[in-house]
């Protein structure tokens, strides 16, 4: 899974800034989302506005960490591992069976943003499993990335030569 968002979306933290050495090799996010297309031609692809991407690909998918899509209401969400107390999260949103991973943290984060104003960990607090997970707000402009504690599914963060910010998993090339 891959998400390439403009500085505006999602600055990167100071701790990403890296040394203008070399930057002159850094590629752009139109330039990262065409590698992912080339190397996983089965890839989705969803073009945000401004040059905003989010990709995933089902190949090499293992069982043990599936990965999932979900657009709804504005909200897009992709999903690498399973949670495991799914059915548990189910029952507490009112979803049906047939909801998959990605459908219930779209709804953990939209319960909690109409609430309230609540912290983003109490959107994951409840999650249980080996996940990593990149939701967007288009409505809000909104970018929220979380992973498990464990850190059994590695996510993976840079810079663009644009200084714009990119996250994947269980995508090693870049």
């Amino acid at each position: 899974m891959l998400a390439v968002f403009e500085k505006a979306i999602g600055n990167p933290p100071e701790e990403l800034k890296l040394p203008s050495m070399g930057l002159e090799t850094m590629k752009s996010r139109q330039d990262i989302v065409e590698i992912v297309r080339s190397l996983w031609p089965d890839s989705t692809v969803y073009s945000l506005a401004n040059g905003n991407s989010m990709a995933s690909s089902h190949e090499n998918e293992s069982p043990s960490q599936p990965r999932s899509i979900v657009v709804t209401d504005d909200i897009f969400c992709i999903i690498t591992g399973a949670l495991e107390n799914k059915t548990e999260l189910r029952r507490h949103y009112g979803l049906s069976r047939q909801a998959t991973d990605a459908m219930v943290i779209v709804e953990a984060y939209k319960v909690l943003r109409d609430r309230a104003p609540y912290p983003s960990d109490q959107v994951i607090k409840d999650l249980e499993g080996k996940f990593a997970f990149i939701l967007f707000d288009a409505r809000s402009g909104k970018l929220f990335i979380a992973r498990e504690r464990e850190g059994c599914i590695e996510l993976h963060w840079g810079i663009t030569g644009d200084m714009d910010p990119w996250f994947a998993a269980m995508i090693s090339i870049l």
